[in-house]
C-alpha cells in the first residue's frame, strides 16, 4: 500500500522503518523513507532516568492485561533509541538508588531476597526446557506484585540494598529473555532495559554485562549489527566482563563474537571466539552465578556455529552445530537443542543434502514436543521455506516432514 502511494499512519511508519532497517542492515529514519518527521515522536525509546519501581509496575500491568499484551506483541522493536548510557550515568546509579525515598516502611529481609532468587532459578530452568512462552505470565505477575515492590522498601544496610536490587534485576532480565524467546520483542526490550537500569543501581557490573549481552543477542537476531556491536562492546568493559566469572566471561565474549560476525569483522570474530574458548576452559571448579549454569560446551559450540554461519563459513559452522548437538543435555535444555538441530538442518539443505537435512529436522521436531518458543517456531517456518522448492519432488519423507511441521506449528501456538 505504501509503494502504491498510501500514506501510513499509527504504528505503520515505524514497522516499515524497522522492516527496511533489518533488510538493509543499517538504521533508517522516517525521513529516509520520505515519511512525516512528526511521526517520529511516537517511536518508543528508553528513558534511563525513569524510576525502576514505576517502570516495573507499568510493564507488569501491560503484560498481565491480555488486551495490552496483544497490542505490545504487535509493536515493532526498534533499535533507534537503544543508546548505551554514559559512564557518568553508570557511576552515579548506585548513589541515586541509595538516596531514593522508600515508598513503604516495611524492611526487606534476607528471606525476601532468597525468595526472588529461588523463583528466578525455577523459571530459568523452565525456560531452558519448555521455552519462554511457558510460564511467562506467572513470572510477570510475581515480578510486579512481589519482587518489584522490594525496590521501594527500607533496607538495613547498603549491601542488603544492593543484593535485593541484583535479585530483582535478574528476575526482570529473565522476564525479558522469556519475552525474547516468545518473539515478543518490544516487550523483551522494555524488560531488558529496566533490568539493566536496576543492575546498574545495584552496582553489579557482571549482571549488567549479562543483560547488555542479551540486548546485543536480540539486536543480532533482528538484523541490527551496528547496535548489537555497540551493546556487546559495552558488555565487555572492565567493570562488566572484567569482574565476571570465567563462565560468564565466555558467554559475553561469544556474543561479542556474534556481533562482530554480523558486522562483518572476520578477524575480530575469530579473536573473540578464541577468547571465549579460553575463558570457558578456565571455568571448571570456579564459583559462578547460577544464571550461567547453562553455558557449557554445547552452548559455546552453538553460538560459535552461528557466528561462523553468519560469516559464510557453513562447513565450519556445521562442525560446531554437530558438537553442540552431541554434548548438550537434551532433556534439560530441550528448547535450545531443538533450535540447534533446526539450524543444522538448514545448513545441510543449503549444501544440497536434502535427505540428511530431513533426518535432522525430524529430530528437531521430536525435541520440540512440549516446547513453547518463538525461536522454535521460527525454525519450523524456515524449515517449511527451505522445503518449499522441493516439496513436489522430494518424495514421501518430505511430504511427511511438512505435515509434521504444520502440526507442530499449531501445537506451539
Amino acid at each position: 500500500m505504501w509503494v502504491l502511494g498510501t500514506n501510513p499512519s499509527g504504528r505503520a511508519p515505524h514497522i516499515l522503518r524497522e522492516t527496511l532497517s533489518r533488510r538493509l542492515g543499517r538504521p533508517l529514519t522516517l525521513a529516509d523513507l520520505g515519511l512525516r518527521e512528526e511521526a517520529a515522536s511516537a517511536d518508543p525509546s528508553p528513558d534511563w532516568t525513569v524510576d525502576p519501581l514505576t517502570a516495573l509496575a507499568e510493564m507488569g500491568s501491560d503484560d498481565l492485561d491480555m488486551h495490552r499484551r496483544k497490542l505490545l506483541a504487535t509493536a515493532a522493536y526498534s533499535a533507534a533509541g537503544l543508546a548505551v548510557p554514559t559512564t557518568a550515568w553508570w557511576s552515579a546509579a548506585p548513589a541515586t538508588a541509595a538516596s531514593r525515598t522508600p515508598v513503604s516502611a516495611r524492611l526487606v529481609t534476607q528471606a525476601d531476597i532468597d525468595d526472588v532468587r529461588d523463583l528466578t532459578s525455577f523459571y530459568s530452568a523452565r525456560d531452558q526446557q519448555r521455552g519462554g512462552a511457558a510460564g511467562r505470565t506467572a513470572l510477570a505477575g510475581h515480578l510486579r506484585d512481589e519482587a518489584g515492590p522490594l525496590l521501594g522498601r527500607r533496607f538495613r544496610t547498603e549491601q542488603q540494598r544492593r543484593d535485593a536490587y541484583s535479585a530483582v534485576a535478574e528476575m526482570t532480565y529473565l522476564a525479558g529473555w522469556m519475552a525474547f524467546d516468545a518473539s515478543e520483542h518490544r516487550t523483551a526490550q522494555r524488560y531488558l532495559i529496566a533490568a539493566t537500569h536496576i543492575a546498574a543501581e545495584a552496582g553489579d557490573g557482571p549482571l549488567a554485562g549479562h543483560i547488555l549481552r542479551a540486548l546485543a543477542h536480540q539486536a543480532v537476531d533482528l538484523g541490527h549489527p551496528r547496535k548489537a556491536l555497540e551493546l556487546a562492546d559495552a558488555s565487555m568493559s572492565r567493570d562488566r566482563y572484567g569482574q565476571a566469572s570465567q563462565r560468564e566471561k565466555a558467554l559475553l565474549a561469544i556474543v561479542h563474537a556474534r556481533a562482530l560476525a554480523a558486522d562483518g569483522d572476520r578477524p575480530g570474530t575469530i579473536a573473540a571466539i578464541n577468547r571465549a574458548e579460553r575463558d570457558l576452559a578456565r571455568a571448571d571448579g570456579e564459583a559462578a552465578p547460577s544464571r550461567v549454569d547453562f553455558f557449557q560446551e554445547a552452548s559455546l559450540a552453538h553460538e560459535t556455529a552461528c557466528a561462523l554461519r553468519d560469516m559464510g563459513q557453513s562447513a565450519d559452522a556445521e562442525i560446531h552445530f554437530r558438537r553442540s548437538v552431541a554434548t548438550r543435555r537434551k532433556q534439560q535444555y530441550a528448547r535450545t537443542h531443538s533450535v540447534t538441530l533446526g539450524y543444522l538442518g538448514a545448513i545441510q539443505v543449503e549444501q544440497g543434502r536434502l535427505d540428511e537435512a530431513c533426518a535432522t529436522w525430524r529430530r528437531a521436531l521430536d525435541a520440540m514436543t512440549g516446547v513453547h518458543s518463538g525461536r522454535a517456531r521460527d525454525v519450523i517456518v524456515r524449515m517449511q521455506s527451505d522445503l518449499s522448492p522441493v516439496r513436489q519432488r522430494g518424495g514421501r519423507h518430505v511430504v511427511e516432514l511438512d505435515r509434521r511441521a504444520r502440526e507442530m506449528l499449531r501445537a506451539i501456538g
